[in-house]
């Protein structure tokens, strides 16, 4: 192994050579293009006996992924935000097809209005599409997962996205325990595919299949997400036994013993909000973390169990479903059916929006005095918001909403009339 200080992306961009992929392919779209442009250079510099292929879209770049990975390669692409939504017609087949391509997703909000900023909108538009969805909360995490995805992905013959958060996680440079070859290789076996494109044994992928057995292939889908709950803590453990340390995993309780509270929540504002409990629980409070890093399959059993004993749950996540609420808090809401529990969604960080100690804390408190609502914007500027919808409410051709707000803050230079 090497501690090198590089930056996120690049380290991504080492752990998924070390995994020895045959096809690589990708459409820049930040922030995830300098994981893929790492990628191509070391493909041009001799070091990774791989195929690059460049490619005129994101569809065609899972096009290429779902091709190569039935002609049994190991594949690997990355996208983001609107990326991710061009190529959904093709991310839900790879699924489909039970193709254990693997895919970083750097988080970045979806439009409109534009936002190149970090939040999870993208990977959790597509929470339903048959993908594992591993999320990382920091860069040595993300560099681990890809290691772990790659087996994980092909011993159920499944895609997996490893999500992590973009600009926050992608560009920042930090000191990263990169292993070396052998031990990768120790760890993830030669490429054997439970499915491939054969001359010697022709056979057809991708056939129509009519009501007579749609219901059965897709039962089949949700069984092998299933199996994913007991594969990807085992290939957690292999990874620790093999690297020495932590990471993957289905979950990561914090501080949890005694608590009363329970923030829950995914991605690198992991790190924010532990900094936020441990002044909390320094002053007295009992309120501890449950990281979830399987979005995708959901660890409905082992969040229950998890937080059996705490009085109630605050979901900090920086997504929410546009007229119901929070995403994560209907899932940790069915994970913990019955008990009886509150859970009450926090959003927060919404296209890169800072999320501060600070803000936590007040709203951590009001949480743990159950005060919150059942889902509360943090930061969010109410009065901004009321003097846009009077506005609607006056000028019948009042224009859109996104630029109306810009003109209240300030950062579009015109005159509300």
């Amino acid at each position: 192994m090497a501690l090198k200080q590089i930056e996120g992306s690049h380290g991504v961009a080492e752990a998924v050579a070390l995994c020895r992929p045959e096809v690589i392919c990708a459409y820049p779209i930040s922030p995830q293009t300098h994981i893929v442009e790492g990628l191509g250079e070391m493909v041009k510099a001799g070091d990774l006996n791989a195929e690059f292929i460049n490619v005129e879209s994101e569809f065609a770049a899972m096009s290429v992924a779902i091709g190569a990975s039935a002609a049994g390669a190991r594949t690997y692409t990355a996208t983001a935000s609107q990326g991710l939504l061009f190529m959904v017609e093709a991310v839900y087949n790879a699924a489909g097809l039970g193709l254990p391509i693997v895919m970083t997703v750097a988080n970045r909000a979806i439009g409109a209005p534009i936002n190149i900023w970090n939040d999870h909108s993208d990977s959790m538009s597509q929470r339903d599409c048959g993908w594992l969805q591993l999320f990382a909360e920091t860069n040595q995490e993300a560099l681990d997962l890809h290691i772990q995805a790659f087996k994980i992905a092909e011993e159920l013959s499944l895609p997996v996205m490893v999500c992590m958060d973009g600009f926050i996680l992608t560009h920042a440079y930090e000191r990263l325990d990169v292993p070396d070859q052998e031990r990768v290789d120790n760890f993830l076996p030669p490429f054997e595919p439970r499915q491939v494109l054969d001359p010697a044994a022709p056979l057809s992928i991708g056939a129509m299949v009519g009501p007579e057995a749609y219901t059965e292939v897709r039962y089949l889908a949700h069984l092998k997400q299933r199996r994913a709950l007991d594969l990807i803590p085992r290939v957690a453990a292999e990874f620790k036994a093999m690297f020495g340390r932590e990471s993957g995993g289905l979950i990561r309780p914090y501080r949890l013993e005694g608590a009363r509270t329970a923030v829950v929540a995914l991605g690198s504002v992991l790190g924010t909000i532990k900094d936020t409990v441990d002044e909390l629980r320094d002053a007295g409070h009992p309120i501890g973390v449950l990281g979830i890093t399987s979005f995708r399959p959901f660890p409905l059993e082992a969040a229950r169990y998890a937080l059996r004993d705490v009085e109630r749950v605050i979901v900090v996540e920086k997504c929410f479903a546009i007229g119901v609420g929070g995403v994560v808090a209907i899932d940790v809401r069915l994970a913990l059916d019955g008990t009886g529990q509150p859970v009450r969604t926090l959003v927060a960080g919404l296209g890169g929006r800072a999320i501060t100690r600070d803000s936590l804390s007040r709203a951590f408190l009001r949480g743990m005095a159950d005060q919150l609502e059942a889902m509360t914007f943090l930061d969010l500027d109410q009065a901004l918001v009321e003097r846009v919808l009077e506005r609607e409410r006056l000028v019948r051709r009042s224009g859109p909403a996104a630029e109306a707000i810009l003109r209240e803050v300030g950062a579009i230079a015109a005159k509300i009339v």
